[in-house]
């Protein structure tokens, strides 16, 4: 569905990494990983205020494998 988007500002686009503007019909990715960060621990931007209280972040992940791409390559 057509959609009116903002400014759109990519500092870095790494190996694996998708970006999707538009309308898509499949994505496959080819690199699945996790990662785990506190409250506010992944704001960008050029004028970023964060006011945190206590926080604490459960890594425990019981799961032996989350996100299967071995049929995507």
């Amino acid at each position: 569905m057509p959609s009116v988007v903002g400014p759109i500002k990519i500092n870095n686009v790494s190996s694996g990494a998708v970006v999707q503007m538009g309308d898509c019909l499949y994505i496959a990715p080819k690199v699945a990983t996790k990662t785990m960060a506190g409250s506010g621990g992944f704001n960008t931007g050029d004028f970023v205020i964060t006011n945190n209280g206590i926080n604490l972040t459960n890594t425990f992940d019981s799961d032996a494998f989350d996100s299967n791409v071995a049929a995507n390559n």
